[in-house]
């Protein structure tokens, strides 16, 4: 597909040194991944900085720009402002496989790498969790001060009535098991 050839990068011509590539990222991106259902609309911009070495490169991914996302709360459509940036690293190797989830291995005579996927899933990465209008934004903020939905909240009776009182407390009792042991292991050390 000629769509997803905009977003090879031909590692192959660039000489070893620092190369930065644009992109631009538009609705058509969003749509033409089968089984997105979170993302549909966006406007962003992708610098890639390059940096390339004898054995490796380095990456480095600039996105910025909005997109369209769905309110939780509400079903309202708003935009979400995005800037962040990510890092992936390749390296030369025998054969193409990823190492980690940031680096992978490439050969010698790779000529390109598309980096479509890799930017498509760092921006659903970097989505919230809550996906709030910003409307909503201050009643979220006021419902986050005592959250307990779904938690529990745990009162220590000794500790509010120790707050409470400014009388000095007389050492509780010890249980006199724990007395004997404690005896035993003084004896020992002395």
């Amino acid at each position: 597909m000629k769509f997803w050839k905009t977003f090879d990068i031909e590692v192959i011509k660039f000489k070893e040194g620092r190369h930065e590539i644009d992109f631009e990222i538009e609705d058509k991106f969003f749509q033409s991944f089968e089984d997105n259902e979170l993302l549909k609309k966006g406007k962003l911009t992708v610098r890639v900085i390059m940096e390339k070495g004898a054995n490796v490169i380095e990456l480095t991914f600039l996105i910025k720009g909005t997109v369209e996302l769905t309110c939780d709360r509400s079903l309202e459509i708003f935009d979400h402002d995005l800037n962040f940036t990510e890092k992936m690293i390749y390296k030369y190797g025998s054969e193409e496989q990823e190492i980690d989830e940031k680096v992978y291995m490439i050969t010698r005579d790779t000529p390109s790498i598309n980096v479509a996927q890799l930017i498509y899933e760092f921006i659903l990465l970097a989505l919230p969790a809550k996906k709030i209008h910003p409307d909503y934004k201050n009643e979220l903020d006021d419902e986050d001060d005592f959250d307990t939905e779904g938690g529990f909240i745990f009162l220590d009776q000794e500790t509010e009535e120790s707050e409470d009182s400014n009388e000095e407390e007389e050492p509780k009792p010890v249980d006199p098991r724990w007395e004997q042991l404690l005896k035993l292991k003084n004896k020992e050390q002395s």
